[in-house]
């Protein structure tokens, strides 16, 4: 499973992607501080969705509301190269799934999870093919805490919104979201960004303390 699209340029990083928002957008777009039990690899791909909400047992029925169920829903019998984003709605130390539930994500080919809560089994979630972020690790069951309730829904991440089809991006770096109309727009900006700092650093090797090259803006 590659993991980036194949028109999507290796040497892009997070970081890159985020200065090209940031020139072409105001809005934050970026998430920090997420850990992988999958270090190394990239993650991208369009974004499917599933919203938890504080279980209930009586609104909100095991039979109806649960991860399998919802991750169907989300994925629409096709899951191949998207990114399963779960939004936990205030529970960031809360489990979301482990490797069990996502194996489905390795059996339909989607590229990677990123989630704000914490997932389990992380040497499990090594050994699939996608890529994983998350809030951390996780060694309890969080279903007593929280259900999947919502799927393909606008869902907040750390501040961030993410509509499905929104394209996610993370690496070391961290992890930004992009318009799906603007991927290309964004990826070719990061590329002239990446060439402005290539003449920066040529500018700074030639430089003398009594003429610096001035700061780009």
């Amino acid at each position: 499973m590659s993991p980036t699209p194949d028109w999507f340029p290796e040497d892009i990083t997070a970081a890159d992607l985020v200065d090209a928002m940031g020139r072409i957008h105001r809005h934050r777009c970026h998430f920090l501080d997420l850990v992988t039990p999958t270090p190394g690899r990239k993650l991208a791909g369009h974004a499917v969705t599933i919203s938890y909400f504080p279980t209930c047992s009586v609104g909100l029925p095991v039979d109806r509301y649960n991860f399998a169920d919802l991750f169907y829903q989300a994925i629409q019998d096709d899951g191949e190269g998207k990114v399963l984003v779960l939004a936990s709605n205030g529970h960031p130390d809360t489990s979301l799934g482990g490797g069990t539930k996502l194996a489905r994500a390795q059996k339909m080919g989607l590229a990677g999870v990123l989630s704000d809560g914490r997932l389990r089994d992380f040497d499990e979630l090594a050994r699939f093919d996608f890529a994983t972020y998350c809030n951390g690790e996780a060694t309890r069951w969080g279903g007593d805490a929280v259900t999947p309730h919502q799927a393909n829904v606008p869902v907040v991440i750390s501040q961030v919104g993410i509509r499905p089809g929104d394209f996610i991006y993370a690496d070391s770096h961290g992890a930004v979201v992009i318009p799906p109309a603007q991927v290309r727009d964004v990826v070719d900006e990061a590329l002239r960004i990446n060439d402005e700092d290539r003449t920066a650093l040529r500018d700074i090797a030639a430089e003398s303390p009594s003429s610096p090259t001035p700061e780009m803006t």
